[in-house]
């Protein structure tokens, strides 16, 4: 096989391969590059060493069997024995299902997730969202700090393990997402920089300096992440990526990064003849993120949106600090915005930042190229103590959550356990073997969460393995109350969601929000009304015409007296009726 390696700055490069050197040969046609044919078996150990430097594992390895800091392993892609046939799942008309490998299943492996897969199917959701599996030092982590972006985490099943749980989730009929980052790379077991100007000190960002995709050589970067996006798509059969910060990826080229991407995996799609998308996480509210790229946007097939989660999630709970300041201060004007026009921060002032922020949506825009959602990782983990929505909420206030997200405009992902309220906590776990980046990493975070009052040792320690124990799922929960309710409750809307084509097409101002009283918010739709009352007492609720209850959390009544239509809705409960 042909081995090559971008090192434009190297003089020498050798390819050291299951104990042999060879040495590598420049590339006539491709500035930077080094290249060397060598017979070599799937799974056959190899590396490069620059200069006569210590054997280093490839840039774009598929596989690190022994972690990181170990040598690359060979991956035919073709030797996979694919079975199910699979046609693809577009986003449109998606329910999504945001899923942690290492703490979906105590095993925490790609195979134990695949033994749950017919829950999901069972529950009606039609995409599995899988946070990301690159490798990272350690076995547990939330993945967010991986160094290799074209491999796949060896604790979890390594690249075999991936294809299966793929397969077995296309068998089941379900597509998968694959939550990649491309706006940094971990801080331990990243080697990049030995080769080439794969980071920048242009810009920065959070992490440190910034990825290079506008700096000389940042051509071969560019490639290199468009190529590992591609391959996820193609080897293992993925139907879309979710792309993690965007806004952190500092671009100042005429073409930006993500245009270039999205029509890369465009191009793909036709290829292959199946749908593939791109979802961005974006804080810039900023419609350009999806614009078509022949109107000057990035052309993304959709967006998270945390400016419909920030509104829900202050209406439901009254919290106010930090970001949530400033939907707290008319929370259902708050949520009636984001319901009926995406974005919240439209070009007005955000308190939050001190300053305006955002531009408004095209109200024609498609519905769905906006994911609306109650729980994320972020939301959840990146709390002081991981805690859920259910360690606060009444299971009638988290089914009105549910309804919200299941039956409002935007395409609605869940967060994995929360179908059954679940109450494990999710939180943020490490598995750092470098004892020095384990000791920052646990005095920054408890610092980081002193300023907000908390006390340092009600942080939990992220290096502690009880604090990933903690936050796998219990699957003993869905079988007593009052968890079997609420997963019945997701499985009821979830099912009237893909019965009803006009909640999953169509643009944002097909959508009319009112909101009366105590947060009573009716939410009309696709020929369907939902009605949520998060009060802590019954609620009236007006109807404009004849109305069918499809669903309700608790029992509700239509009266017509007087010639006027109503719906009488407990305290804490919501109901989907059809017309109203």
């Amino acid at each position: 096989m042909l081995f090559e390696v971008w090192a434009p700055e190297a003089e020498h490069v050798a390819l050291a391969l299951e104990g042999h050197t060879h040495p590598m040969e420049p590339d006539p046609a491709r500035t930077g590059w080094w290249r060397r044919a060598a017979p070599a078996a799937d799974g056959a150990r190899y590396g490069f060493a620059l200069d006569g430097g210590p054997v280093l594992p490839d840039p774009r390895s598929r596989r690190l069997p022994d972690g990181p800091d170990g040598l690359s392993a060979v991956v035919d892609p073709d030797l996979f024995p694919w079975q199910a046939d699979w046609p693809g799942a577009p986003l449109a008309g998606a329910v999504l299902y945001e899923l942690h490998v290492g703490t979906f299943t105590r095993e925490g492996t790609f195979d134990a997730a695949a033994a749950r897969l017919p829950h999901l199917a069972g529950l009606g959701v039609t995409h599995v969202e899988l946070m990301p599996v690159c490798p990272f030092p350690g076995r547990h982590g939330w993945g967010y700090d991986g160094v290799a972006p074209w491999a796949v985490h060896e604790p979890y099943g390594g690249p075999a393990g991936l294809a299966r749980f793929v397969d077995a989730a296309h068998a089941a009929g379900l597509a998968v997402v694959l939550d990649v980052v491309h706006n940094h790379l971990g801080p331990s077991g990243n080697h990049l920089p030995a080769f080439g100007p794969y980071f920048t000190d242009t810009h920065h960002t959070p992490w440190g300096a910034a990825v290079n995709l506008d700096a000389p050589g940042s051509d071969e970067v560019r490639a290199y992440l468009t190529g590992s996006a591609l391959a996820w798509l193609r080897d293992y059969r993925l139907d879309g990526l979710r792309l993690d910060a965007v806004h952190a990826l500092a671009d100042t080229r005429p073409k930006h990064f993500l245009a270039e991407l999205s029509g890369a995996v465009d191009a793909l799609a036709a290829r292959l003849g199946r749908p593939l998308f791109l979802v961005a996480e974006s804080d810039l509210d900023d419609p350009a993120t999806t614009a078509p790229r022949e109107a000057g946007g990035q052309g993304l097939h959709a967006q998270w949106n945390d400016d419909f989660h920030h509104a829900l999630h202050t209406a439901l709970t009254g919290e106010s600090q930090g970001y949530y300041a400033d939907f707290a201060a008319d929370p259902a004007h708050a949520l009636a915005k984001t319901l009926t026009g995406g974005f919240f921060h439209d070009g007005g002032v955000s308190s939050f930042r001190g300053r305006r922020h955002g531009r408004p949506l095209d109200p024609a825009s498609p519905a769905h190229r906006l994911l609306g959602y109650a729980q994320t990782h972020d939301q959840v983990g990146n709390r002081a103590v991981g805690d859920r929505l259910s360690a606060r909420l009444s299971p009638g206030l988290l089914a009105c959550a549910a309804a919200l997200v299941l039956c409002g405009p935007f395409t609605p992902m869940l967060f994995m356990g929360e179908e059954w309220g679940a109450r494990t906590p999710w939180q943020y776990f490490t598995d750092h073997p470098d004892p020095d980046l384990a000791e920052a990493v646990r005095t920054g975070r408890r610092r980081e969460f002193a300023a907000h009052g908390w006390a340092a040792e009600d942080v939990p320690d992220p290096q502690d393995p009880a604090t990933r124990e903690r936050s796998c799922l219990d699957w003993t929960e869905p079988g007593r109350e009052p968890h079997r309710a609420l997963l019945d409750w997701h499985r009821t809307l979830i099912a009237l969601r893909r019965a009803t084509p006009g909640l999953t097409a169509g643009p944002l101002s097909d959508t009319a929000v009112t909101v009366t009283g105590d947060l009573v918010t009716v939410v009309r739709r696709g020929g369907l009304c939902v009605a949520v009352n998060p009060a802590g007492g019954p609620a009236a609720v007006p109807l404009d015409g004849p109305a069918e209850v499809l669903a309700a959390w608790r029992p509700v009544e239509l009266s017509t007296g007087g010639g006027a239509r109503s719906l009488r809705l407990p305290a804490e409960s919501a109901a989907v009726l059809r017309g109203g």
